[in-house]
């Protein structure tokens, strides 16, 4: 073999070797995992307790960072700003990155375009609440008994899905109720509890643990038939809603440009995890079900297409961008 040949097989050797070298070397440090939620919330405690069952399997420490507000846009920005090479995680929900491309008039980061899913986690819906207090039964009842209140009805929000769910329900229904913004969840629940708010719409980890605590009716779930993880809770569309479908689901995404063997390793990770007996029942506590995507490739596609339908949905409910 003469110097030149020998360089160019040499050359690709190297490259050949570098690609699996790659994943068996990640991760060389320690790994953030970013929380767009407050500590202590509901939705947290998925990004806390996924990334405590991967820290075994990483073999390095995990730290979890949180950074809530703006709608998830400052958690999303700054895992975007980061090196893409898998040590920076977001563990948020993708239903609610590609509602915010539609909701908000200038999206500060094209999420379809800046983000790489590597895996999801679960799937989840909203659930309309009202205060235990009140004698409402069903959404039939509630409707009834918004109609008369005009404008002075009102809803609690504190998510992009609330939101959405809010204006879809008020076409639906026939209603006018009046969205109010809330932090979180537990921030409304005074106002619930003496009547100064109506109803609201909830994630289901809260909803249901203040159903537990007899604090909350919980009247009808936005999934297209009842969840697994709550059978009692009749859908919208057993309501007679049939417009009223949007799940959710929660994902691992890395910065856009990620090394693929990286990607891959965090989904078999990420998927060896949550099909785990103790996370499947922690997620079935948090009113989820288990959702494993057998590929980063699927999960991003299925990014995507929430993107185009939730922009449909938004456009459908008349909510204007903010």
């Amino acid at each position: 073999m003469d110097t030149r040949h020998a360089l160019t097989f040499g050359l690709l050797a190297a490259i050949a070797a570098a690609a699996p070298a790659q994943a068996q070397t990640y991760p060389s440090q320690n790994v953030s995992f970013v929380s767009a939620y407050q500590a202590g919330s509901s939705s947290d405690s998925i990004v806390r307790f996924i990334s405590e069952k991967l820290r075994p399997l990483m073999g390095r420490t995990v730290i979890v960072e949180n950074k809530p507000g703006a709608n998830a846009s400052i958690a999303t920005e700054y895992v975007v700003r980061q090196k893409p090479d898998g040590h920076t995680i977001l563990i948020h929900a993708g239903s609610a990155l590609a509602a915010n491309m539609h909701l908000l008039k200038d999206p500060p980061v094209d999420v379809g375009k800046s983000l790489q899913a590597v895996a999801t986690i679960n799937r989840q819906a909203f659930m309309l609440g009202v205060s235990a207090n009140q004698p409402w039964k069903s959404v039939a009842d509630l409707t009834a008994a918004m109609k008369p209140k005009g404008a002075k009805a009102s809803y609690a929000a504190y998510a992009s899905t609330s939101t959405i769910m809010g204006q879809l329900y008020n076409k639906a229904a026939g209603l006018q109720a009046v969205e109010v913004g809330y932090r979180l969840g537990a921030d409304s629940m005074n106002d619930l509890a003496s009547g100064a708010l109506d109803f609201g719409m909830y994630d289901p980890a809260f909803a249901l643990a203040q159903e537990k605590a007899g604090r909350m009716r919980i009247l009808a779930v936005a999934a297209p038939e009842r969840m697994s993880s709550a059978p009692h809770v009749p859908t919208f569309v057993e309501n007679g809603i049939p417009d009223i479908v949007l799940m959710g689901w929660f994902a691992a995404f890395v910065p856009a440009g990620t090394p693929k063997p990286i990607v891959n390793q965090l989904n078999a990770w990420i998927s060896q995890a949550v099909d785990q007996p103790d996370t499947r029942e922690f997620l079935n506590r948090v009113g989820s079900d288990p959702w494993i995507t057998p590929s980063a490739e699927q999960a991003q596609a299925y990014l995507l297409k929430d993107i185009e339908e939730y922009g449909a949905r938004i456009r459908e409910a008349g909510i204007k961008p903010q």
